[in-house]
């Protein structure tokens, strides 16, 4: 028996239907395992509950106001009501409230088709025209850096959810960003050194992943194609031999980006190597062929032509000035047992222990 079958049982009645828990499950939980629809925004399952949005407000008999399903907990015996017209007004209302930050252009958006909150404004048929009721003109920010120039940050995009922040702390395990100003002026911004903690960005790329309104976007990276323009091409990515599984975003044959996987050994996470440096596939100083350098000029080769060259000046070198003058540098790229047998080739066929690794440079 797991740990999780081995935990007390409780009943619960989600919209007049009975349904059996375990003790220490949200609302939220429950009522998505047997499919009882409740609208969310900032949860995510990677993060705990942040419970900022409100979107998720649910109705508990004996209680005087609407909670948020994702943080309360449900108890045996609770009755709760998900879909009544108040909640769904209330709900309605408070969208329009976090899309008053947030321009609704959606055909112009790189993510339309893809987004959260554009799935939400279609539910509760949220238009310009519903927010013109509040007169609120539109705020403007100044540009506003990032903890990192890998990542572009749009204020105007942003629905402070929380979700960069939470994962910077739970997934980055750094904090290098965090909540700045009050009122409608807060923004994210780069978390404010003191004495005792000091974050440094890893680039990791965490905080714009699991932003649900594409407020975060790669400074340098090339305009993304629409998801339906978009090949997904799953594979491993080549920096290291960790094995992180990946999938390249593909337009026209070219990569624009990169999205985790959410299986293999990485569960989502990726380094700043694997999520940003993609660039060199379509570089066009990439070398395709082996070059060989003549009166000092390099010149294209072919593989054979490459490697008889290679294996002529090592064993020169060797004969004239002994084995301690050669030295090899093996590739992260390569595959381990290429490495094996790269090292094993300088150790046991040209006798030297001069050998490194590029990854450790």
């Amino acid at each position: 028996m797991t740990p999780v079958e081995r935990q007390p049982r409780i009943t619960v009645t989600i919209d007049d239907n009975l349904y059996l828990g375990r003790e220490g499950q949200t609302i939220l939980d429950l009522a998505r395992e047997n499919g009882a629809r409740i609208p969310t925004l900032c949860f995510t399952q990677q993060l705990k509950p942040l419970g900022a949005c409100r979107m998720c407000v649910v109705d508990v008999e004996g209680t005087p106001t609407p909670v948020t399903a994702c943080t309360a907990k449900a108890a045996d015996g609770m009755v709760v009501r998900t879909q009544t017209p108040a909640l769904e007004k209330l709900r309605r209302e408070t969208l329009k409230m976090i899309l008053l930050r947030h321009p609704l252009n959606c055909a112009a958006c790189e993510i339309n088709g893809t987004c959260e909150l554009q799935d939400l404004a279609h539910r509760y048929d949220i238009t310009d025209y519903d927010l013109r009721s509040y007169n609120v003109p539109p705020l403007e920010y100044a540009p506003a850096p990032w903890a990192t120039p890998l990542i572009q940050y749009h204020p105007t995009r942003c629905i402070l959810c929380g979700r960069c922040v939470e994962a910077c702390l739970e997934l980055g395990e750094v904090g290098a960003i965090n909540f700045k100003g009050r009122g409608a002026n807060t923004i994210i911004a780069p978390a404010q050194p003191s004495e005792t903690f000091k974050p440094e960005c890893t680039s990791c790329g965490e905080c714009m992943a699991i932003c649900p309104a594409n407020a975060l976007t790669e400074a340098m990276g090339k305009p993304h194609g629409k998801p339906w323009e978009t090949k997904k091409v799953k594979t491993v990515c080549s920096y290291c031999g960790c094995g992180c599984e990946m999938e390249l975003n593909v337009v026209r044959n070219e990569i624009v980006g990169v999205t985790p996987s959410r299986t293999g050994v990485n569960q989502g996470a990726l380094c700043v190597k694997g999520r940003f440096g993609y660039h060199f596939v379509n570089h066009k100083d990439r070398l395709k062929s082996p070059l060989i350098k003549r009166n000092g000029y390099f010149e294209e080769a072919n593989w054979d032509e490459a490697l008889n060259y290679a294996a002529d000046r090592l064993a020169e070198i060797r004969r004239k000035h002994g084995a301690e003058a050669l030295a090899g540098l093996s590739s992260a790229r390569c595959a381990n047992e290429d490495n094996y047998v790269f090292q094993k080739m300088f150790r046991g066929v040209l006798g030297t222990n001069n050998v490194d690794h590029c990854a450790r440079l």
